[in-house]
């Protein structure tokens, strides 16, 4: 059985999604329900997990009634969601293993309150982070949380994400005041406020934050908003080797110096970034910083970065302080995943990613770095190392399955050891397909129980986004 809206036609007996559910959808949404495989496809991966797991069908709701109406519709029978925004996920979070229906929020663009004297705002969850810096831009304000990619900031939510900005603004956690949020059976929930403390009740929105999709849709998210710094200053520093590199940066940490960004990039990562962004950095690892404040106040802060950089071997401070060259300075640093992928044509591109204190840093990166060389892989070294989080670029022959093996077995000694000394096994890339079978050990078997027991309790059917964050 199929019906028609304009062009093109719906099949109404789709995989998991039964005629009753795609006839519902589709006159609830008309042209914005597909069940066109080539967009399927595009809610089917990701941005760099390489399994392919379309959903059956796709949904583009407008407002949270629609995504309420869409809930109660698969709810009642028994259709899989599995919500995305922009897509650009590491770690295979909107791929649909079930089957089911996708349902992509990034049509729901708007800024519904810009609040000034309070510092805060709401916006739907297809607002990207950029489009809301630029409407903020004209008031003095800005939104900090920087993950890269110009992504939306209802996955942001959902995936705890931080970025370059962390160590100084913390993560999405820190900095989403409430939600908007639609349970599996379509109920509507607003968590939070616009109080900057509170003590009633549980803190669900914090419950929501980082949980991938798999206990409700994020609709709308009440964000902590920053004054524009008086003066932001960036620089590179090369060093002889990483160990010098990252010793800079903890004890910048330990000693408090409020830098606002502080990123590491190993020897093959400026390579790659040299190739790619052109740049013309000494091929040896580097720091690139970033310093916000009063114009003084980032001078010492920069002054006393440059006397520890320089005792730890670094060299070559290059200061970039007008807008267009820090801009293209942290366009690089963004980069870093299609320069990885430049550098070796035809390979898969894997970025890993772990955190762990700041004073396990050294021996951390410096052990898989070893790890690396050892199992010769092409696998370059970034991170936020500011507050303790690191990335492998892991560039993977795909005729190769032994070379797979390897790269499997050094990022599972990196992880070992992140929990081994308090840390994670994601930083921020949040937990998706890939990182179940890890949570156990970092967060011992009555914690993981304890989560699965609020995942049963708040989506019975196991429809929320299946096959994510629990290892069945």
């Amino acid at each position: 059985m199929a019906i028609h809206l304009a062009d093109e036609q719906i099949e109404v007996g789709c995989g998991a999604i039964p005629p009753a559910a795609a006839q519902a959808l589709a006159l609830l949404l008309g042209d914005r329900f597909t069940t066109v495989r080539a967009i399927r496809d595009q809610y089917g991966r990701g941005e760099a997990y390489p399994t392919l797991l379309p959903p059956d069908a796709v949904a583009f709701p407008q407002t949270t009634v629609e995504v309420s109406a869409i809930a109660a519709i698969c709810f009642a029978h028994g259709v899989p969601m599995v919500p995305s925004g922009a897509a650009t996920s590491l770690e295979g979070n909107i791929t649909a293993p079930m089957g089911g229906l996708g349902i992509n929020l990034a049509r729901m663009d708007r800024i519904l309150e810009v609040n000034e004297a309070d510092l805060d705002c709401v916006v739907e969850a297809g607002v990207t982070r950029e489009q809301l810096n630029h409407e903020l831009r004209a008031a003095g304000l800005f939104f900090p949380i920087d993950p890269g990619a110009n992504a939306t900031l209802g996955g942001m939510a959902s995936t705890r994400a931080s970025g370059t900005n962390a160590v100084r603004y913390g993560t999405m956690a820190h900095n989403a005041l409430g939600l908007t949020v639609v349970q599996p059976d379509g109920t509507v929930i607003h968590t939070g406020g616009r109080a900057r403390k509170s003590a009633a009740g549980y803190d669900l929105t914090r419950l929501y934050v980082g949980s991938e999709g798999t206990l409700g849709i994020i609709t709308e998210v009440r964000l902590r908003l920053y004054g524009i710094p008086e003066t932001m200053a960036a620089a590179t520093c090369a060093f002889e080797d990483l160990a010098g590199a990252v010793n800079t940066v903890t004890q910048l940490i330990q000693i408090g110096v409020p830098v606002a960004r502080v990123e590491l990039l190993d020897e093959m990562q400026v390579r790659a970034c040299n190739a790619y962004s052109a740049l013309n950095l000494p091929e040896k690892p580097h720091l690139f910083f970033e310093f916000h404040g009063s114009k003084l106040a980032t001078q010492e802060d920069a002054e006393t970065a440059l006397a520890i950089a320089t005792g730890e071997g670094g060299s070559g401070f290059e200061w970039a302080t007008a807008t267009e060259d820090r801009n293209r300075l942290w366009k690089a640093r963004h980069n870093a995943y299609f320069a990885a992928v430049a550098l070796r044509p035809g390979a898969q591109v894997w970025s890993s990613d772990v955190c762990v204190p700041v004073s396990h840093l050294a021996d951390a990166v410096l052990a898989v770095r070893a790890d690396i060389d050892r199992n010769r892989l092409t696998a370059p070294i970034v991170g936020h190392v500011g507050d303790g989080n690191f990335h492998v670029l892991f560039a993977i022959d795909p005729a190769d399955p032994a070379e797979r093996t390897r790269a499997e077995a050094v990022y599972a000694a990196m992880i070992e050891r992140a929990i081994a000394v308090g840390g994670s096994c994601t930083g921020e890339h949040g937990v998706g397909m890939v990182k179940g079978k890890h949570l156990v050990s970092e967060h011992g078997a009555p914690g993981v129980a304890t989560m699965r027991a609020i995942k049963h309790a708040l989506d019975p059917l196991g429809l929320m986004n299946p096959g994510k964050i629990f290892v069945d």
